[in-house]
């Protein structure tokens, strides 16, 4: 089969798609033939050798947790699924950015009817860590609370998630899509020179609580915003949060079928949109990730094998 490798770590020239070995399914797991496959911008920087100390690299190394596809071998022992289901879920072991994948029968849930392709192989990641954010920070009908990379991938569902707990949602994103944020509820603000005063008077009073998707400089500017360290949550500024006592919930905080299932069921009711903003065949996983690295994708993008 094809599946995306790199045999060190480096920019974006390291990644190949090569000719491996086809996986197969073994005691209590799935071999799905993948259909989509989000990617995210914590595989670049786990490339590119900046998470060695908290996520290294086995050479080679593949790519990839978010999948969605179809069931072709079943392993021992597996529960609830049977070859030709339509499934979505997550690998832990960097391999879904490939024509099959073999998956724990437990990191994976069955394909609502309606849900896309590739809203359901870019679920996972942004899914949970949006879950995660906003359950880290809890805001309440009576509140409000601010997201940095509104527009992004995380950001874009932690705004609706945030709104359907009937919080105020400020989001922080580029003019450009500061449209698609007010027909989903969510006040937009520019990010930039002066975002503090901003955002103090988009809220018209104090803001109760923050998340971070972005990373540069948001955990000190919450602060400086009056957020208890305890309502501020971050994905990116680890160093700040430690500093200053706020949380860093992610992905890793809600990373369970059960939350996969919930989010899939609300976004194949409309109750809750993934934006795709483009879709590379395999072969062309170089561009897709030149893309997201520029940094102003609005939602995921998603690679077909």
């Amino acid at each position: 089969m094809k599946a995306v490798r790199f045999h060190e770590y480096g920019g974006i020239d390291v990644l190949r798609v090569e000719e491996v070995p086809r996986p197969a399914a073994g005691p209590g797991q799935v071999l799905v033939e993948v259909r989509a496959a989000g990617i995210q911008p914590g595989e670049v920087m786990i490339r590119a050798g900046a998470r060695h100390g908290r996520w290294p690299a086995t050479f080679p190394s593949g790519q990839g947790s978010d999948l969605a596809g179809v069931v072709v071998e079943t392993g021992a022992q597996v529960r609830g699924f049977a070859v030709g289901d339509e499934v979505l879920g997550f690998t832990h072991d960097r391999a879904s950015h490939a024509e099959f994948v073999v998956a724990e029968d437990v990191n994976v849930v069955s394909r609502p009817e309606g849900l896309p392709w590739d809203v359901a192989g870019s679920l996972y990641v942004a899914g949970t860590t949006a879950y995660a954010t906003v359950f880290a920070v809890d805001p309440g009908p009576a509140e409000t609370v601010v997201v940095s990379g509104a527009a992004g991938g995380v950001g874009s569902l932690a705004v609706q998630l945030a709104r359907r707990r009937g919080a105020t949602v400020i989001g922080l994103a580029s003019e450009r899509n500061h449209g698609w944020l007010k027909d989903r509820g969510v006040t937009p603000v520019a990010y930039g020179e002066g975002v503090a005063e901003r955002i103090r008077q988009a809220a018209g009073g104090s803001v109760d609580a923050f998340i971070d998707t972005f990373g540069d400089g948001y955990v000190d500017l919450a602060v400086e915003l009056g957020v208890r360290p305890e309502r501020i949550n971050t994905i990116r500024d680890w160093q700040a949060a430690a500093r200053v006592g706020a949380r860093t919930y992610g992905e890793g905080a809600a990373a369970c079928a059960v939350v996969v299932g919930e989010l899939a069921r609300l976004a194949a009711r409309g109750e809750l949109e993934v934006p795709i903003a483009r879709t590379y065949p395999l072969e062309q996983v170089r561009d897709a990730y030149r893309e997201l690295e520029q940094g102003h994708t609005h939602g995921k993008i998603v690679l077909h094998p």
